[in-house]
C-alpha cells in the first residue's frame, strides 16, 4: 500500500515538473523570438505592421491566433456548447466561412491597397483618410481603446482558469504572470515579432486541439457513443435527443452567437489590420486558403468539443453547469491523460497570448498614433515607438484590473458577456463604415458618425439595463430570443449598423472637400 502511495506521489511531482519545463520553454522561446526582432524593428511601420511585407502563412496565421484565443476554447465552447450541444458546431463553421473565408474574398484585398494608398496604419487613420474628418479619427481611437479592454480581460479569464487547476496557480498570479510575459516580447518585438510567435502557436493549435477533441471522444466511447449519451440527456422540457440534433434546442439564439463570433470579425481592428500587412495581393490568395483552413480546425474543433461538455458536468436545479460555464472546458480537460494536460496549457497559453499580443499592439498604436501624435506634431519615429511601448504596459494594467474585478462578479461577467460587450461595440461601430468605404464613394461623414452613436449606444444601453440593472424588471426574452444575452446586442449593433450608414448617407450630402477626398482614396483602384 505504502508502495503505491509512494508511486502516485512520485508520478504527480514528474506531471508537475514537465509542465513547468513545458511552460517555461514556451515563455523562453516567445521572449526570445522578440528579443531577435527588436534590432529589426527600426520605425513605427515597423513596429505596427512588419513594413508591411509579411506573407501570406504568416499573415494567416496571424489572423486566426489574433481570432481563436482562451475565449473561444474555454469561454465560448463551454457556454454556447452547454447550451446548444453538438449544434453549436454551426458557430465554429461560421467562423470558418464567414469570419475568414468570406472575410479575406471580400476585405482583404480592397483593405490592403486602399490602406497602402491612402498610407495608413490603423483603422481611425482609415477614417480620417478616407472620411477626410479629424473628428472620425479620434472618436473612433478612443472606442478602440474603451472596449478592447473588457475583450482583452476576457482572454485573461479563460487563461487563468486552466492554470489554476494544472499549476494551482491562484487566479490574480495567473493574470498577472501572464501579461508581464506578453508585454515583454510585443514591447521588444512589435508586430514581426508578434507574426512569428503567432505561427508558432498556431501550430501547436492546429495539433492540440485535433488531439483534445480524439481524446474527450474517447472518454465516452468514441464518436457514436459520446453522440449517444448527448441524446440521452432532457432539456428543460424534459426532451431527449435534442443536445445531438443538427439544430440544437434553441436555433434562434444559436444565430445571433455565429453573427457576432464570425460577421464581428469584419470590424475589429485588431482583425483587419492583419490585411493592412499582407506582402501582396498574391499573398491575399494563399492567405485565404491557410486561414479558412485553419478556423475549421480551431473553431470547429473548439465548439464541438464543447458542444460534449454536459457528459462532463453536473447541473443546478436551474440547468445551469453547477460551477459556472466558465468551468465546463477545464472540467473536461481532467479526464485527459497527462500529457496531454500539459500540451493542452501550451495550447490554451498559445492562442490566449497571440491574441493579446494582437489587442494591445492595436491599442497602443492606436492611441499614440491617433491621439498623441497629432498634438505632438514634432514627435520623432523613435519616440512614437517608445510612447507605444508605455501604451502596451499601461493597457495591460487596467485589462488585469478589470480581469480581477470580473472574477468577483462571476455571474454577471462571465467570458462571453465580456467578449460580447466588446465585439458589439466595435464591430457594431465599425463594421459597415470600414466595409461600406471601402466599395462606396458616397458614404457620408454623418453616416460613419452615426454608426459609431448606434454601436456604442447599444451596446452601453443594454449592458446598464442587464449588466448593472438600470430596470430591473426589464423583460429578459421576447419570443424566445434572449433579450438579456450581450451576444445577441452586439450581432444586433452589427446588423443595425449596415442599415443605418446607407441610409443616411442617402439622407445627408458630403461637400466638396470630401468629394474629393474620396475620390482621392478610390484612385488606389484604377
Amino acid at each position: 500500500m505504502y508502495h503505491i502511495e509512494a508511486v502516485n506521489f512520485f508520478k504527480e511531482v514528474f506531471i508537475l515538473v514537465l509542465r513547468w519545463i513545458i511552460l517555461v520553454v514556451y515563455l523562453m522561446l516567445m521572449i526570445g523570438i522578440g528579443a531577435y526582432y527588436r534590432k529589426k524593428t527600426a520605425n513605427v511601420n515597423d513596429f505596427v505592421l512588419g513594413g508591411r511585407g509579411l506573407g501570406p502563412w504568416f499573415t494567416a496565421f496571424a489572423y486566426g491566433t489574433s481570432y481563436f484565443s482562451a475565449v473561444i476554447f474555454v469561454g465560448y465552447a463551454g457556454k454556447f456548447g452547454w447550451a446548444y450541444g453538438v449544434a453549436s458546431t454551426w458557430i465554429g463553421i461560421g467562423n470558418a466561412l464567414i469570419g475568414s473565408l468570406l472575410a479575406w474574398l471580400i476585405l482583404g484585398k480592397r483593405t490592403r491597397t486602399m490602406t497602402k494608398h491612402l498610407d495608413a496604419k490603423t483603422m481611425p487613420e482609415f477614417f480620417e483618410l478616407r472620411y477626410n474628418s479629424k473628428t472620425l479619427k479620434t472618436v473612433s481611437a478612443l472606442i478602440i481603446f474603451i472596449f478592447l479592454i473588457p475583450y482583452t480581460a476576457s482572454v485573461y479569464k479563460g487563461l487563468s482558469r486552466l492554470f489554476e487547476k494544472s499549476f494551482n496557480i491562484g487566479y490574480e498570479w495567473c493574470i498577472v504572470a501572464m501579461a508581464v510575459f506578453t508585454a515583454i516580447y510585443v514591447i521588444l518585438g512589435g508586430y514581426k515579432a508578434t507574426a512569428l510567435n503567432d505561427f508558432i502557436q498556431g501550430i501547436i493549435m492546429l495539433i492540440g486541439i485535433a488531439a483534445v477533441v480524439v481524446a474527450v471522444l474517447k472518454v465516452n466511447g468514441g464518436f457514436s457513443g459520446s453522440m449517444e449519451a448527448m441524446g440521452a440527456i432532457p432539456d428543460a422540457k424534459g426532451n431527449t435527443g435534442v443536445f445531438n440534433s443538427i439544430i440544437g434546442p434553441d436555433p434562434i439564439n444559436l444565430i445571433g452567437v455565429v453573427i457576432l463570433t464570425s460577421l464581428g470579425t469584419w470590424g475589429l481592428p485588431q482583425m483587419v489590420q492583419k490585411f493592412y500587412a499582407i506582402k501582396d495581393n498574391k499573398a491575399i490568395v494563399t492567405g485565404t486558403v491557410v486561414s479558412t483552413i485553419f478556423a475549421v480546425v480551431v473553431a470547429g474543433g473548439c465548439y464541438f468539443l464543447g458542444g460534449f461538455g454536459r457528459l462532463f458536468m453536473e447541473k443546478k436545479e436551474n440547468g445551469e453547469p453547477i460551477d459556472g460555464s466558465d468551468a465546463i472546458v477545464p472540467a473536461m480537460m481532467d479526464s485527459l491523460p497527462s500529457a496531454l494536460f500539459a500540451l493542452i496549457i501550451v495550447l490554451v497559453l498559445s492562442a490566449s497570448m497571440s491574441t493579446l499580443s494582437s489587442l494591445v499592439l492595436t491599442s497602443s498604436s492606436t492611441l499614440t498614433i491617433d491621439l498623441i501624435k497629432p498634438m505632438k506634431k514634432k514627435m520623432s519615429e523613435k519616440g512614437e515607438v517608445c510612447i507605444m511601448r508605455i501604451f502596451i504596459a499601461v493597457f495591460l494594467i487596467i485589462s488585469v484590473a478589470i480581469a480581477i474585478y470580473s472574477e468577483q462578479k462571476k455571474d454577471e461577467l462571465v467570458i462571453s458577456s465580456l467578449m460580447g460587450i466588446s465585439w458589439g461595440a466595435l464591430a457594431g461601430a465599425f463594421l459597415a463604415p470600414f466595409m461600406y468605404g471601402l466599395f462606396w464613394k458616397g458614404v457620408t461623414k454623418a453616416a460613419v458618425m452615426a454608426s459609431f452613436i448606434c454601436g456604442v449606444g447599444i451596446t452601453v444601453v443594454h449592458m446598464m439595463i442587464y449588466t448593472f440593472g438600470v430596470i430591473p424588471d426589464a423583460p429578459k426574452t421576447l419570443g424566445g430570443l434572449a433579450l438579456a444575452s450581450p451576444v445577441n446586442a452586439g450581432a444586433f449593433a452589427m446588423l443595425f449598423g449596415l442599415i443605418v450608414v446607407p441610409v443616411v448617407s442617402l439622407i445627408t450630402k458630403s461637400n466638396d472637400e470630401d468629394k474629393k477626398a474620396a475620390e482621392a482614396a478610390f484612385e488606389c483602384y484604377k
